[in-house]
């Protein structure tokens, strides 16, 4: 196995996810000046728990930069169904990355792709100098698991991860990467907003991939399943293959991210300097 070991931080998903677990009681914590802060405040503890729970040599950091990205071009109504960020959390985005880069880690990202395409890219390109791990909340990523990538899914609470390779996908879900990404195409995706195949759900979609293999071997085969189904297929034939285009992670988007330039290593005095600037206090034992 290699001694290096990759990191790749899925940002907006911790840093949402650090938002929403502590403005549900109605207190945003802010600075003396006023500037909201829980959400970076939060990220910073999922990031420090995962870098001292999967103890990387190198760590990068991907974001979103933006609604607009080649998938809506492709349908409009792409995550057209997502609120607007809460307002206390919009001045936390380019702070997150002050704080990320304080760390000596490279914030990614690419104006018309999403985070997603930017980790698949670099875990693609990445994973024959080094174990890849990514840290995340979304299960879509669970289509760039192979013998090299790994992917943490962060569960309820800090330092609980489901960590998902080739053997334990199949075995918690009987499908292969592969096949996440033609069941996303059949039952759609409500968090995204497209529909695949109108009237199919989960269970379903499961068993006639499990049945079939895949997406091309149920339409090899539509005489063999039940008229219902079949013609169901056939009244949303472009939409199944436009919503598996949308499902599907792109992993050669043009990033020239250097794995030279992300080891693991940090000086303490800019993190604290960030920190006291932040009002961190609690978090300065994070930090050796």
């Amino acid at each position: 196995m290699s001694e290096q070991r990759l990191l790749l931080v899925d940002g907006m998903a911790i840093l949402f996810r650090a938002y929403f677990a502590t403005s549900f009681t109605g207190s945003i914590r802010r600075t003396s000046s006023g500037l909201p802060v829980n959400a970076v405040h939060g990220f910073v503890r999922y990031f420090m728990d995962a870098v001292n729970k999967f103890n990387p040599t190198h760590v990068i950091c991907c974001w979103d930069m933006g609604s607009k990205t080649f998938r809506t071009e492709q349908y409009d109504g792409y995550k057209s169904n997502r609120p607007d960020a809460p307002e206390d959390l919009i001045p936390q985005f380019d702070l997150v990355k002050d704080v990320v880069a304080s760390f000596n880690v490279p914030n990614v990202g690419i104006v018309g792709y999403e985070a997603d395409d930017c980790i698949g890219t670099l875990a693609n390109r990445f994973k024959h100098e080094a174990e890849v791990i990514v840290v995340t909340g979304d299960h879509d990523m669970l289509q760039l698991v192979d013998d090299c990538v790994s992917i943490a899914i962060m569960k309820k609470g800090i330092g609980n991860y489901m960590v998902y390779t080739p053997t334990t996908l199949l075995e918690e879900r009987q499908l292969t990467p592969q096949q996440i990404i033609d069941m996303k195409g059949l039952m759609g995706d409500t968090s995204d907003n497209y529909p695949g195949v109108r009237g199919i759900g989960e269970k379903t979609a499961h068993k006639l991939i499990l049945e079939h293999g895949s997406i091309d071997g149920l339409l090899a085969n539509l005489d063999s399943v039940s008229k219902t189904v079949r013609a169901k297929i056939e009244a949303d034939l472009e939409m199944l293959h436009l919503s598996r285009q949308l499902a599907t992670i792109h992993c050669n988007a043009p990033l020239d991210t250097d794995m030279s330039l992300c080891g693991w290593s940090y000086d303490r005095n800019t993190v604290l300097n960030k920190f006291e600037e932040l009002e961190f206090k609690s978090l300065v034992a994070l930090i050796s």
